[in-house]
Order: C-alpha cells, then sequence, then structure tokens
C-alpha cells in the first residue's frame, strides 16, 4: 500500500507520521515550496482540550486528551507540559467564574500562588484557574521536526507543485489541503485568525496566559528568544489580507493588560490564517473516492491532528486487511 497526502500542514504531517509508523509507504505533495504553509504556521500550539472546552463540543475535549502524548512520542522533548493559567481583570472577574463553569480540569489559584506560578505577573491578578495537565509546543519546530523526522524514514516530498506526482500508483489519497478545500467542500468554511509577535526580556512566562475579556479575549504563548505569540481574533471570513488596524490595536491593548512591559515590547511579525471550518467547528474525517479527506480543523490544528491522523490510519488499514482476506474488494489504484 501507497498513500499519497495532499497537504503539508499541521494535518497533513501527522497523518503521514501516523501511516508512516504503521508501516504505510507515503509520499507527500504541496503546491507550496514549504511545509506548514498555511494557517498552520501561525498556530498557537496550545495542547489544552480542558481550555477548548469552554466553547467547544465535548469532542474536543475527548479527541484532545490524548494530543500531548501523541506529540511527545513522535517528537521527543518538545511538549512543554506546563498547564495553562487563565487570567482575568478585575472587572471581568465574571468572565472567571463562567469560563470555570464551563470547563473541568482546573483548580482556583490566588495571588500568592500565580506569583509562584508565573512571579512576573505577582501583584496583578487576585485569583486564575490553574488548568495542570494542559500542555503546549512550537508548531514551527513541531512541523520542521515532523518533516525532519519523515524524509529520515524516507518518506518523499513534492513540494511547489500542485498535481500529483504521475510516476508512482497510489492505493489511496488523504486530502488535508485547509483553507484549499472550502470551495470543494459542502458546508466548509473560513474563519479568519489573526496573531502578532512580541520581543521583549522585560517579562518570561512558563505557560501560556489566557486573558478572559467580554469582547477581545487573548492568549499569550511563550517562545525561545523573548518573543510571545499573542493571538487571536476570530472573523467569520475567509479573506486573506493583511491584519487590521483594529484587530492590531485590540491585541495590544489586551497584551498590555497582561503586564504592561508588552507596551515597550518590539513588534517583530504580525501574520493571518484562515481556518476552515463546519457549523459545528469540530473535524471530520470524510470518504473520497479515492480515499479520505481531513477537513475542518478550525483552531484545534495541533491539538486534534493526532486524532484525525489516527482515524484515517485505522481506516486505511482496516481497508488494507478486508483486501487482503478478499482480493474481490481490491480497488484499482489510482494514478
Amino acid at each position: 500500500m501507497t498513500v499519497l497526502i495532499k497537504g503539508a500542514g499541521v494535518a497533513g504531517l501527522a497523518a503521514a507520521f501516523e501511516l508512516n509508523r504503521r508501516g504505510i509507504a507515503v509520499e507527500v505533495v504541496d503546491a507550496a515550496e514549504t511545509i506548514g504553509a498555511g494557517a498552520s504556521t501561525y498556530a498557537g500550539g496550545m495542547l489544552a482540550p480542558f481550555c477548548e472546552r469552554e466553547a467547544a463540543d465535548e469532542a474536543v475535549l475527548r479527541l484532545g486528551l490524548s494530543s500531548a502524548d501523541w506529540w511527545e512520542q513522535a517528537l521527543p522533548g518538545e511538549v512543554i507540559r506546563r498547564g495553562t493559567l487563565v487570567v482575568a481583570a478585575g472587572r471581568d472577574s465574571r468572565e472567571l467564574d463562567r469560563f470555570a463553569a464551563r470547563t473541568r480540569g482546573h483548580e482556583w489559584v490566588g495571588g500568592n500562588r500565580i506569583a509562584e506560578l508565573e512571579p512576573d505577573l505577582a501583584g496583578r491578578f487576585d485569583r486564575a484557574l490553574f488548568f495542570r495537565e494542559e500542555a503546549h509546543l512550537d508548531p514551527r519546530k513541531a512541523m520542521a521536526g515532523l518533516y525532519a523526522a519523515l524524509l529520515g524514514r524516507g518518506v518523499r516530498f513534492h513540494l511547489g507543485r500542485g498535481d500529483e506526482p504521475t510516476k508512482t500508483r497510489y492505493t489511496a489519497v488523504v486530502e488535508c489541503t485547509g483553507a484549499a478545500a472550502i470551495a470543494s467542500t459542502p458546508g466548509l468554511r473560513g474563519v479568519r485568525g489573526e496573531m502578532l509577535f512580541l520581543e521583549t526580556s522585560e517579562i518570561s512566562l512558563s505557560r501560556p496566559v489566557r486573558l478572559l475579556h467580554p469582547r477581545h479575549p487573548l492568549y499569550v504563548v511563550p517562545r525561545e528568544d523573548h518573543r510571545f505569540m499573542i493571538g487571536a481574533t476570530m472573523i467569520e471570513t475567509d479573506d486573506e489580507g493583511p491584519i487590521t488596524a483594529r484587530s492590531l490595536m485590540e491585541l495590544l491593548n489586551a497584551a498590555y493588560a497582561v503586564h504592561p512591559a508588552f507596551g515597550e515590547a518590539r513588534l517583530v511579525e504580525t501574520g493571518v490564517g484562515i481556518r476552515p471550518a463546519f457549523a459545528d467547528n469540530l473535524p471530520r474525517v470524510l470518504e473520497r473516492e479515492e480515499g479520505f479527506a481531513i477537513a475542518g480543523m478550525y483552531r484545534h490544528g495541533f491539538l486534534l491532528a493526532p486524532a484525525m491522523a489516527r482515524q484515517v490510519a485505522e481506516r486505511l488499514c482496516a481497508e488494507a486487511a478486508a483486501a487482503e482476506l478478499n482480493p474481490s474488494l481490491r480497488q484499482e489504484a489510482i494514478q
């Protein structure tokens, strides 16, 4: 069996890795010159199933619980397991109560404990929610790691080309084309997410910090080299244009509310990603004539890509086993 993966974002790379480690030959094709050229490169990388449950279906929690373990097995040492801290300004304290009522897996912490967890936030918040079991990773490093691992396992990549390689016959094709699938997949829509990177040595954080706000909630994810990923808006549009002035101001104001040092930080990067989503904001493994598609990852790419990859791998392995038992069920390979 040889499977072609269309798309080298987080869903495609995770699917390729899962199939490859089950002994299935894989090739990957992408129209972009590099891996992760879509929304994946602007992801927060938070493996936070409990927090995401606040505004998502129970399935997101269930499917995401094993995500950190999958990433750790795939890329040892890249997963940072320090939990998530959820805070709110004093005037928005009710937002914390609402968030707590809609989630589980947290503990209430007071000002002294906040200072222990994040010394640079000492005295800034009276109480917070601490989700001890959550984790995060750097999306760009994670995708580069999967790419290197797959190359080392002999997986062939065809980057910078939108057509399928023609010299190999494929048993199945798995589409993981992200926002590019919106036009051809019924019910799939685009949700715009905007983010920015700030750089400052005046503040240090050990874990993602989520700031609750009635209109402009925000998360701050620490990266290496004194950088912080600040995100993200959710706008119902598939416009891929540059970040808007309004969004930039909202994100910067919210970051300043977390810590005034962000007001003196250097703005080193902004980005926009279109997240494909279905009406219920849950991803799906769809059947295609030539195989399957992973679609509708929404804002849960790194959290749910492992679960979607496992589903595809299990279905392909089941089909292969059935074909071995009954050769009459074997489908013709696809050019």
